[in-house]
């Protein structure tokens, strides 16, 4: 039986708004591991220029995202839902190793498997550079 990640589609406006709270909590861990366990084994994924398939793939970009990405907070926000889809905005800060705050701004797809996993996510994303006392998502 293949593994399950409720809540599963089709989604309600309460079950992707607890989808979107899961993943939320997820990625604020920065725990490459437990984030990839959130999609199908063969998931598709665009991350601005990056094209990535499968776990493997997600987890060494993830790894390599947060050495960069010092400090990383992440908030994401409901946008839209329908049977097996979810749309998110997000935005999240960081800095880079030369001490220059982040706040990336952005959107994502997601299209979930009948299992709950998520098969696709595509996402655009946009940074701004800010000054320390600019942050707004907490730490």
């Amino acid at each position: 039986m293949p593994e399950a990640r409720p809540p599963l589609p089709p989604f309600t406006e309460q079950t992707a708004r607890a989808k979107v709270q899961a993943a939320e909590d997820a990625w604020n861990t920065r725990d490459p591991e437990r984030v990839a366990l959130a999609y199908t084994e063969d998931s598709e994924w665009r991350n601005r220029d990056r094209f990535l398939t499968g776990r493997a793939e997600i987890v060494a970009f993830l790894r390599d995202k947060w050495q960069r990405e010092l400090d990383y907070r992440l908030r994401k926000e409901l946008w839209a839902f329908t049977d097996n889809r979810i749309a998110v905005r997000f935005e999240y800060e960081w800095h880079d190793a030369a001490g220059q705050w982040w706040r990336s701004y952005g959107n994502e797809n997601w299209e979930f498997a009948p299992n709950g996993l998520m098969h696709r996510r595509y996402a655009s994303i946009n940074d701004l550079p800010i000054t320390p006392t600019a942050r707004r998502v907490s730490v």
